[in-house]
């Protein structure tokens, strides 16, 4: 993808995801990789209105310097190319929303255990009995650190990591995929918080039974 491809892509990918509530005020970002390589990517401005997104709020950024465009790129830029690096993503959305960050306070210390709905199809898991551990982390101030633990406990075969009191990165090879893959998160945690409330507990599993 060309970077001026990847501009008109993410303009039109904040309109939806701005249409739906989920990019507020300034939070969030948005990026797609440039060239194959994980260094080298389009994203939004830090501080920019993704809502509003146009080419002047998206820049081209390889390594940590700016090479397209004008203007600071986000302050995570460093979380999204250690997704690149560990995985084959070609997109990834970073979103904070209500419901990411309520289930986030109750997710375990390590893991976010969704299981018994559907939906988690939509994210590659089509086992009839399907367990989707999405790992969790602080919100490490230090984003540097934040970035160097994401890429360590990044599990390349579940399309998201969350971030405690923070939001969701989601990703894909393609950005209809990153934004599919988002939909099917955001649709779970608004389900996993309303079967909290109603206290329609279903039974949890054990972190080792996910893991062997």
């Amino acid at each position: 993808m060309t970077f001026i491809t990847a501009q008109q892509a993410l303009i039109d990918s904040g309109h939806r995801l701005g249409a739906r509530g989920w990019l507020r005020a300034t939070s969030g970002n948005l990026s797609v990789k440039i060239d194959n390589d994980p260094l080298t990517l389009a994203i939004t401005c830090s501080g920019s209105d993704k809502q509003q997104l146009d080419a002047s709020q998206i820049i081209g950024v390889s390594s940590a310097r700016v090479i397209w465009g004008e203007g600071r790129p986000s302050a995570e830029t460093g979380i999204h190319q250690a997704i690149y690096k560990r995985t084959s993503a070609n997109a990834v959305l970073h979103v904070h929303t209500v419901y990411n960050n309520l289930v986030s306070q109750w997710a375990d210390s390590q893991w976010l255990i969704l299981h018994g709905n559907e939906m988690l199809k939509a994210l590659g898991l089509w086992q009839e009995d399907a367990v989707l551990a999405l790992p969790v982390l602080p919100n490490y101030a230090d984003l540097g650190r934040l970035a160097d633990e994401v890429y360590r406990v990044l599990d390349p075969a579940i399309p998201g990591i969350l971030i405690r009191g923070h939001g969701i990165y989601a990703f894909g090879v393609t950005l209809e995929q990153a934004t599919t893959h988002l939909e099917a998160f955001e649709y779970l945690f608004e389900w996993f918080y309303y079967q909290q409330l109603a206290h329609l507990t279903v039974p949890r599993r054990a972190a080792w039974e996910i893991h062997h």
